[in-house]
């Protein structure tokens, strides 16, 4: 495996360098992955935190070669460098819509130069990258799918080493199969994950993120049969061999299986806080 040094440009490919940034914790493994693709033209993909020596690392790496700044989807570890990397380097911001990172008074809005959807090609002088829109872990998320070598750079739609959480209202878990499935029908031959390593077996990642959906889902299916009403009721069932610590973010992805369920006529709820049962409970 390559190196996962904050800082440090990694080559993982002929035309493919990563940089992971200096923000390791319990959401983003060793830190997030910036990657930078191309040697004449350079289009960097999640510039990460608005962190001076990160962007200066990737300054320095790509120069004025740096034209485009891709976003995977605005949450705060991978989009906030935007700004600081185009000041620096003259770079085009690319994303799907102008949208935000943070709560409240400190909600910060990214306003991209080019908004992009799904099917949107960036055609450079030495690779093409393909644009899809994977809507799930945040509605405006998008992969790019460098052409010559197939390999998908998957923001938070695809992890190495853990599964993504997914949290309504923009988190959507029926969006998130749907787009898991969607992978594959394409011809991926490597992963490019946000966070960790590069997954070299793609087809089988995928098909585990799906299995492991599915079985959580028969869990929480179980747990409303047995007599479950919260959304804390269930984690504690369906996540007992999992540190208690975690069960505050687990919580977030069973009220979006719960929603999906509700959605199919499966379950009866509305709310993260409120009473949930089996539709055909009486």
């Amino acid at each position: 495996m390559t190196d996962l040094t904050p800082g440090v440009a990694c080559a993982i490919g002929p035309l493919v360098r990563r940089i992971v940034a200096p923000n390791p914790g319990l959401m983003t493994g060793p830190g997030t992955n910036t990657y930078l693709v191309g040697i004449d033209e350079i289009a960097v993909i999640d510039p990460g935190p608005d962190e001076a020596a990160h962007l200066d690392a990737i300054a320095a790496c790509g120069g004025d070669r740096i034209r485009w700044i891709l976003l995977t989807h605005t949450h705060a570890d991978h989009a906030p460098g935007a700004v600081g990397l185009k000041a620096r380097t003259g770079g085009q911001i690319l994303a799907f819509g102008a949208t935000g990172y943070g709560e409240g008074d400190e909600r910060e809005v990214i306003q991209p130069d080019v908004a992009i959807r799904d099917g949107f090609e960036l055609e450079a002088t030495e690779f093409r990258l393909t644009a899809l829109h994977t809507p799930g872990h945040a509605s405006d998320h998008l992969c790019y799918l460098l052409e010559r070598s197939r390999l998908l750079f998957s923001g938070d739609h695809v992890m190495q080493g853990s599964t993504v959480v997914i949290k309504p209202p923009d988190g959507d878990m029926a969006a998130y199969l749907e787009s898991l499935a969607r992978l594959l029908t394409l011809r991926v031959r490597a992963i490019a994950p946000g966070h960790g390593y590069v997954i070299e077996d793609p087809t089988a990642a995928v098909q585990d993120y799906l299995a492991h959906r599915s079985a959580r889902e028969a869990e929480i299916l179980g747990a409303l049969a047995a007599g479950d009403r919260s959304v804390d009721e269930i984690v504690r069932r369906v996540y007992a061999d999992v540190a208690t610590e975690l069960h505050p973010v687990a919580r977030h992805s069973v009220y979006a299986h719960l929603l999906k369920l509700a959605g199919e006529g499966r379950a009866r709820g509305s709310s993260i806080e409120g009473a949930w049962e089996a539709a055909d409970s009486t």
